[in-house]
């Protein structure tokens, strides 16, 4: 835990509560930057949501309580993200119409594509073309749906608001997150893979909008118990190995790691590749799709040459993404924010929403 300024000022929380662990980032709105007033991590290691919000809630909030005192952040306004394989999303197209009429024209879109009763789900929408193609002799809009189960939605307005004393202005999905701290106003084709503690999120980004998210149960614990499973040694030297290119060389011939990362990221580079062609036949007006770039995140996203690997088998540029671009920060933290960079994406976006455009 780290902190940084006292300077009293109109200042952000972001909160992201994920399997492994919690991240949390204050940063404030310093004339339209984002700077940075502290953060803290704290590691959970669970293996489902439903334990974590029920029989772990008690244990959660003291977590939280105690990383807000110790970081000693300086506001309640928080912003949380909700884990995108618990998020419901897609790109809809509704005749273009009044407000009222689209209203009621998204409403029935979203109940012939969510499979529970919309009673239960938290819904929201986002035009993103107006009038975007001609359908016969009519206009449509293109319509981003997102939907949150309420259940879900009241865990963490039970937790942060009631429990941990917050001000939850907003929960976000990780995937808008990402996008304000990795993208920002980059109005490229991009896409995202988050490789989390036992899930990767892939996200396909189009002019600052989701248009494609999927998320697939292989992540980082699924790579260090291959590691481990492969070279015959413990999990957490395996765990140690995924970060430390010298020792993981040593069990590579002639240094080439492609062999041990092939066979280490094969589910996940699968799913990757199905997300391009996913993505690319989802065009509809006559125009082959293609990808600009790759950011990589999450924890394991720093396991050694993997943005080269995943460069030399998509053909596509991949980065390893960094949250703290668009955040202004002390130069001499640069070492420590770069080793937890990959892990605070989500914490960082979610604290730059009433920041930055």
């Amino acid at each position: 835990m780290s902190w940084l300024f006292k300077e009293k000022t109109k200042n952000f929380v972001g909160i992201d509560i994920g399997l492994s662990g919690i991240k949390l980032v204050e940063l404030a709105n310093d004339g339209g930057h984002a700077r940075l007033v502290t953060y803290a991590y704290a590691d959970l290691g669970v293996d489902n949501f439903d334990v974590l919000f029920n029989e772990r809630m008690d244990s959660l909030a003291k977590t939280i309580n105690q990383m807000l005192s110790k970081a000693r952040c300086t506001t309640k306004n928080a912003i949380a993200a909700v884990p995108v394989s618990s998020v419901f999303s897609s790109i809809i197209s509704v005749p273009a119409a009044n407000e009222k009429d689209l209203k009621a024209a998204v409403a029935w879109e979203a109940k012939k594509l969510i499979p529970v009763p919309l009673e239960e789900i938290q819904l929201d929408s986002k035009v993103i073309d107006v009038g975007a193609k001609a359908d016969g002799a009519k206009k449509v809009n293109r319509v981003l749906l997102t939907g949150a189960p309420k259940t879900l939605v009241n865990r963490y307005i039970e937790l942060l608001n009631k429990r941990c004393g917050l001000n939850l202005l907003s929960l976000e999905t990780e995937a808008f997150a990402q996008i304000r701290s990795l993208i920002g106003r980059d109005r490229s084709n991009i896409m995202i893979i988050d490789i989390g503690f036992q899930r990767t999120n892939i996200s396909v980004v189009e002019k600052g909008i989701p248009f494609l998210n999927r998320s697939i149960a292989v992540g980082g614990d699924s790579i260090t118990k291959a590691i481990a499973q492969m070279l015959g040694i413990s999990y957490q030297q395996a765990e140690t190995m995924k970060r430390d290119i010298r020792t993981l060389e040593t069990f590579a011939p002639a240094g080439d790691l492609t062999p041990i990362l092939t066979s280490l990221m094969k589910p996940i580079i699968n799913e990757v590749k199905y997300s391009f062609s996913l993505y690319q036949g989802q065009d509809g007006q006559g125009e082959q799709r293609k990808i600009d770039k790759i950011i990589l995140t999450g924890g394991s996203a720093l396991l050694p040459r993997l943005p080269e690997f995943i460069t030399q088998i998509m053909n596509v540029n991949a980065y390893l993404g960094d949250p703290w671009a668009r955040v202004v920060y002390p130069i001499d933290l640069r070492p420590i924010l770069d080793e937890i960079g990959s892990r605070f994406a989500v914490s960082i976006g979610c604290a730059m929403r009433d920041i930055t455009d």
